[in-house]
């Protein structure tokens, strides 16, 4: 098991509920997040950033190779954050992002 598996709310509920905190009537017309597969096999992630307090914040990049199918790559582009990963490695993405959120300080993460 890797660090990304703790306590609930679940990853999958938290990303839920970060992206309803977003909607305000404007930002989901523009923003959005994607998820999607990749041929590797593995999956891509992009979650807009744009008009949200993570807009502009910097993040390093993270690189994790384990093993053929167990790898995750993470990093911020164009407003976006990205990541690439292993096909069992989704979740450990999208913890990667909420632990950079709940690292902000406490005035950005209030709005996030």
């Amino acid at each position: 098991m890797h660090d990304h598996d703790e306590p609930a709310p679940g990853v999958w509920t938290w990303l839920q509920a970060w992206y309803a905190t977003q909607c305000d009537g404007e930002w989901e017309h523009e923003y959005g997040i994607q998820i999607g597969t990749v041929d590797n096999p593995g999956w891509s992630v992009r979650i807009d950033l744009g008009d949200t307090a993570l807009s502009g914040m910097p993040y390093e990049r993270h690189e994790l190779h384990r093993s053929e199918h167990d790898w995750i790559m993470t990093w911020v582009e164009k407003d976006q954050f990205r990541a690439a990963c292993g096909p069992l490695n989704v979740g450990e993405a999208l913890h990667l992002f909420r632990r950079w959120i709940e690292a902000t300080p406490r005035e950005l993460g209030s709005q996030a």
